[in-house]
């Protein structure tokens, strides 16, 4: 039996919707796929993107090793901000990227934070860490989330991994980290300094993570290849290395590298 065409694109409109995946694309939108970790700092940065062009973001946000596994089945996403600069490189190694697009817009921090301990603790992070009255540590999963490798990438560092792995749990990405930590079902847990640079009222203490103890936590954006003649993803790229920007951005805890 023949379909009738119309009724393809409407099932494929609906599963699109169904599984959280941009659907129409239209010109003055941009489907931005973004890291948990920066994905309030994006929103912000999209209304003053929307003020100043007239252009609206359609954000998903998520781990960045999800979204990677969404964009290389094929998800039509026009922007990529990612966590790390791994998986932004390896969909440029695949063609998958416009040639040239692909830039650091952030350097993250990674942080040790106690929501239920005394602000005024002097005790060290190895001292904390080791401590017998605690009894989870929330990280976010190193293969999926980069907050979550360089966590892992601490705890080795430090030699402590193998006695604290027991006592781990994962988020599947920065933001469910924070969320096991700031509910109490984990009693302290690595988050993105940006996370607590955001909320400023956050209780407890933190320690910020020594940046020698794991790799750089550089995040790259790149503009994806289907996104080629989308006149308002190339804005929104260029706007992102502005100053209006990079100013938002620093306001949330992240380094900003120079042009």
């Amino acid at each position: 039996m023949n379909r009738i065409p119309g009724t393809r694109i409407f099932l494929s409109l609906i599963f699109a919707t169904l599984i959280g995946l941009p659907g129409v694309a239209f010109p003055d939108q941009v489907h931005v796929a973004v890291a948990t970790n920066f994905a309030d700092c994006l929103e912000q940065l999209g209304t003053a993107f929307a003020e100043s062009t007239g252009h609206e973001l359609i954000i998903s946000r998520g781990s960045t090793g999800k979204h990677f596994a969404q964009i290389t089945a094929g998800a039509p996403f026009d922007v990529f901000f990612a966590a790390d600069s791994e998986r932004p490189a390896r969909l440029e190694a695949d063609g998958l990227t416009v040639s040239g697009s692909r830039f650091t817009y952030a350097i993250g921090g990674l942080v040790l934070w106690m929501p239920r301990a005394d602000p005024d603790s002097s005790a060290s992070i190895i001292e904390v860490l080791k401590s017998p009255e605690y009894r989870h540590l929330a990280i976010a999963n190193p293969r999926l989330a980069p907050y979550g490798l360089a966590a892992k990438q601490t705890l080795t560092s430090l030699g402590i991994w193998d006695e604290l792995e027991p006592r781990l749990v994962m988020g599947q990405s920065i933001g469910q980290t924070w969320q096991f930590v700031a509910t109490g079902n984990a009693q302290l847990g690595f988050v993105a300094q940006s996370q607590l640079t955001v909320s400023e009222d956050s209780p407890g203490s933190w320690w910020a993570i020594d940046a020698d103890l794991h790799d750089l936590i550089e995040q790259q954006a790149v503009l994806m290849l289907s996104a080629a003649e989308n006149d308002a993803a190339q804005k929104l790229m260029d706007f992102v290395r502005g100053p209006q920007a990079r100013l938002i951005i620093k306001t949330y805890g992240y380094t900003v590298p120079e042009d």
